[in-house]
């Protein structure tokens, strides 16, 4: 995966994160996600054709797949943006005439984080993952002495859920200013 800029190293759990906000916003569910040379590809399930006149069956849509694909380019802005989200939440010397509005994760933008923390932690040369109902088959692709070998990992909803409730105590917290240290003369 390519180091983008502003980020020290890979970094799936904010390349992810961002991803997983983008798809909460579309209604996307039954997520498939495969990484490819030049970004990633996502393919899941969103409501089309949904409207608020017509037939009761117009009104309700119907499910589609969608495949969507995310280059570099794509995936830095996403990942802008979704900094810039979060920090206007807690912004606190923001314009009285711009209140903060609350930014809430939804349930893809926190599992991608907790999930990209978990590949982060692996190391991997290339990621595949799907989900439905909330569980996740996730592939790796490892390099090392036994050669190239992909690796499996099942989490399911509660798996998740335990990861982003520890997610807290992991953080590295923000340092605390102290006192300036005495100048040498």
């Amino acid at each position: 995966m390519r180091i983008y800029e502003g980020s020290p190293r890979q970094d799936f759990e904010e390349v992810l994160r961002s991803i997983g906000a983008f798809l909460d916003q579309r209604g996307m569910k039954d997520i498939l996600l495969l990484e490819a040379p030049d970004g990633f590809i996502v393919q899941g399930l969103v409501l089309a054709g949904a409207s608020a006149v017509g037939t009761w069956s117009e009104s309700i849509g119907s499910q589609v797949k969608e495949t969507l694909t995310f280059l570099d380019d794509d995936i830095a802005r996403f990942m802008e943006e979704a900094a810039g989200r979060r920090a206007r939440t807690t912004d606190a010397s923001a314009a009285p005439a711009a209140p903060a509005v609350a930014h809430i994760a939804g349930f893809y933008e926190t599992a991608f984080r907790v999930l990209g923390r978990y590949m982060d932690e692996q190391k991997p040369r290339d990621v595949f993952f799907f989900e439905q109902d909330g569980a996740f088959v996730v592939r790796l692709l490892h390099s090392g002495q036994r050669g190239v070998v992909h690796e499996l990992a099942e989490f399911t909803r509660e798996d998740i859920d335990g990861m982003v409730s520890s997610g807290p105590g992991l953080r590295r917290p923000d340092p605390i200013p102290g006192p300036p240290s005495p100048s040498k003369p």
